[in-house]
């Protein structure tokens, strides 16, 4: 057993989080400490190889969004077919990583409630 002391507004904000996880306070902690201790990482190598494929859509997402930019900024107007494709490509790509994440965090927290 191990006691730590954390101010109102830290237990508060802890409290909520858990709650979000669908956690217990005492097994989102230990979650978290272990974790950050290298013993039982949050993420499996699977999530993070998810995770990585989604970090490479949403950078797609930001380099397609600012060539938008950049010629708008130009003065220049893309054709708006190019406008168009590139919101529905964002679009898409964000929904699909909304629902991995989503997807992930519901395994993670499954995953930690089980193992006490």
């Amino acid at each position: 057993m191990v006691h730590a002391r954390f101010s109102a507004s830290e237990l508060a904000a802890i409290t909520s989080a858990a709650t979000a996880a669908d956690m217990t306070v005492s097994g989102f902690l230990r979650c978290l400490t272990l974790e950050g201790a290298g013993v039982r990482p949050f993420f499996s190598e699977d999530d993070r190889a998810v995770l990585e494929v989604l970090i490479f859509d949403i950078r797609a997402i930001g380099i397609n969004l600012n060539q938008v930019g950049r010629e708008l900024n130009r003065g220049g107007r893309p054709p708006d077919h190019e406008i168009l494709e590139t919101m529905l490509v964002s679009q898409q790509l964000i929904a699909a990583a909304l629902i991995e994440l989503r997807r992930h965090a519901s395994q993670g927290a499954q995953r930690h409630r089980r193992v006490d």
